[in-house]
């Protein structure tokens, strides 16, 4: 079918059948508001700020299609006008205290009306009052904050296929949040955090443990140690204005140490550590006739939704712990013991990407020393915010290195931050244990890209293991149905539940896109091209720590310390036994 012309302010534009006026405008580079759109998620018309006027008739832009002849114009007065109010009517019924808000500087909302030349809400009255969720152990739901637009729970359904919140109630009365009045901890959120991502105001955000960390460092009876993960290093500059992407490992390192940590380490260690033992159990699960197909087991969101929606692939699941368990279990037991440091008195803090390791610390599985492994979890916002309070600026430090021994990394732990990194780390070890030759192409690209499944063959001598790979519940979801109902023969499978895996996790800098995304992916990759080992298999630091203390992958020490067991959950949070 031909294409539909149309006038935009005047010019004249081109656009395909079903092209809608926003998506239309976006060609020449018109720039019209909107608040509650996400393309093909949430398209749904409700905040109408970004109608456009058609022959003296307002549209909403996200959802009119064009038509052949149609003229819009995008500023006119009547539309200045009606967008002015629209927002106004949305302020009207906001908790509007910016100042103490998470948002603050970076709310949509905020800025729309900046942009729209707001300077005052002319609509007064009752205003909408719901209690603060915080509940749980990762995010804190604000309803005083929620605009409706559906963004969040459009996410959670349509990405995250989980379905956690919606809209309840009616009228003045209406918000977004779980069903029959229940909380957050009461239901079956995963805690990922995409919720977070696509929030444009202050309504969904991270729970806050800045203070405990700042009170462990002013503690002198404490030693503080902090692990960083993979995709830190590659999106912490973005929260102090870098560009995304940037990498900045050793400025990383030298800022951790002026804000007082007593040790600062590398939870790419961990990941090193955990595809010596999740590569080892593979081949133990083929050799011996385990179950399979193997499911990785480093995402905490992942595990909490097989344990709610497909309880009967548990036994699928890797029981390796995830790095971050890993080295918290290592960090008070191991390094306690070469540090001569009682394990109580060491304080173990996570900067991660992901708001789910915040719940995965507090899971009562994970104290395999007798305390909890890890003691606080920080996304990288939050790690970004501190470095700000205490007037650390990293794009002027110096680079310096992690310590040792729970410091050192490869290559192949670097790419856990990115969708496909799990499984591309433990093929290039399992290939060289199971063949003894060296990989010639360390680089396995078939399992690599934003796209939602991939799939890989490897031959080890002869057995051929066919891989796939799932980022986004959505996605994984599609693949544990084809593995029940027998239309795939996977042998080895790594979901990641954040799009995009770690660098588009809950709690990376905002905003986050599929641009954005791919940024910090091509970082990922160029950290590991940089990295003089690039085998988990040949970090020294990990080879040391089996000849002294573990003994050998899946032994009955790395059993007691870096495995686990999961649960079997309803789909709410009660269990099923």
């Amino acid at each position: 079918m031909s294409e539909v012309s149309l006038t935009i302010n005047g010019r004249d534009v081109s656009a395909a059948p079903g092209t809608t006026i926003l998506e239309a405008a976006k060609q020449i580079d018109v720039d019209i508001p909107t608040l509650c759109y996400l393309e093909g998620i949430n398209e749904i018309g409700a905040c109408r700020v970004c109608v456009v006027e058609c022959e003296g008739s307002l549209l909403a832009a996200c959802t009119t299609p064009v038509t052949d002849g149609m003229s819009v114009v995008t500023n006119s007065p009547k539309v200045r006008a009606a967008r002015r109010t629209n927002v106004e009517l949305i302020l009207s019924d906001h908790d509007g205290d910016c100042l103490s808000c998470s948002r603050s500087m970076n709310c949509e909302l905020q800025t729309i009306a900046r942009n729209l030349g707001i300077r005052e809400i002319r609509y007064e009255g009752e205003m909408s009052s719901h209690p603060r969720d915080e509940s749980s152990p990762s995010l804190v739901r604000d309803p005083d904050k929620c605009i409706l637009c559906q963004r969040c729970s459009s996410v959670c359904k349509q990405v995250q296929d989980v379905e956690a919140i919606d809209t309840v109630g009616r009228g003045f009365q209406m918000q977004v949040g779980p069903a029959f009045e229940q909380t957050m901890d009461e239901i079956a959120c995963v805690n990922c955090g995409q919720c977070i991502l696509v929030c444009p105001t202050g309504a969904i955000t991270e729970k806050d443990y800045r203070e405990e960390v700042w009170g462990a460092l002013s503690d002198p009876d404490k030693h503080v140690v902090v692990q960083t993960a993979p995709a830190v290093r590659v999106s912490i500059g973005e929260t102090l204005g870098m560009e995304p992407g940037s990498i900045v490992t050793g400025q990383m390192v030298a800022g951790l140490r002026l804000l007082g940590f007593d040790r600062v380490f590398d939870t790419d260690f961990a990941a090193d550590l955990t595809i010596m033992e999740e590569g080892s159990e593979l081949l133990a699960r083929l050799n011996e006739g385990g179950t399979v197909p193997l499911l990785t087991s480093c995402s905490p969101g992942w595990i909490k939704y097989v344990e709610h929606f497909y309880p009967e692939f548990t036994d699928h699941l890797s029981t390796c712990k995830s790095p971050q368990q890993m080295f918290g279990a290592l960090a008070k037991t191991f390094y306690a013991e070469k540090a001569g440091i009682k394990p109580e008195d060491i304080f173990v803090v996570s900067v991660m990407p992901c708001t789910a390791k915040k719940f995965e610390a507090q899971r009562p599985e994970m104290g395999a020393s007798g305390y909890a492994d890890v003691d606080v979890v920080l996304t990288t916002r939050e790690m970004g915010l501190m470095f700000s309070e205490a007037g650390v600026d990293l794009r002027h430090l110096e680079e310096e290195e992690f310590d040792d021994p729970l410091g050192i990394s490869t290559g192949a732990a670097a790419v856990f931050g990115a969708t496909g990194g799990v499984m591309e780390a433990a093929l290039r070890t399992v290939y060289e244990l199971v063949t003894g030759e060296e990989l010639e192409e360390l680089d396995f690209h078939d399992v690599r890209g934003l796209q939602g499944v991939k799939e890989a063959e490897v031959d080890l001598q002869g057995t051929t293991v066919k891989v796939a790979v799932a980022h986004g519940l959505s996605k994984a979801r599609g693949v544990l149905d084809a593995i029940k109902e027998g239309k795939a023969d996977y042998t080895f499978v790594e979901v990641m539940c954040c799009p995009g895996g770690c660098i588009g996790g809950g709690g990376q800098p905002l905003p986050t896109d599929d641009e954005i995304r791919q940024k910090r992916i091509d970082a990922i990759y160029q950290v590991d091209r940089d990295m003089p080992l690039r085998k988990s298999h040949e970090n020294p630091a990990v080879q040391a720590l089996y000849e002294e203390y573990l003994g050998e992958p899946l032994s009955d020490k790395s059993h007691e310390l870096l495995h686990t067991d999961y649960l079997r959950r309803e789909a709410h949070a009660g269990y099923i036994g």
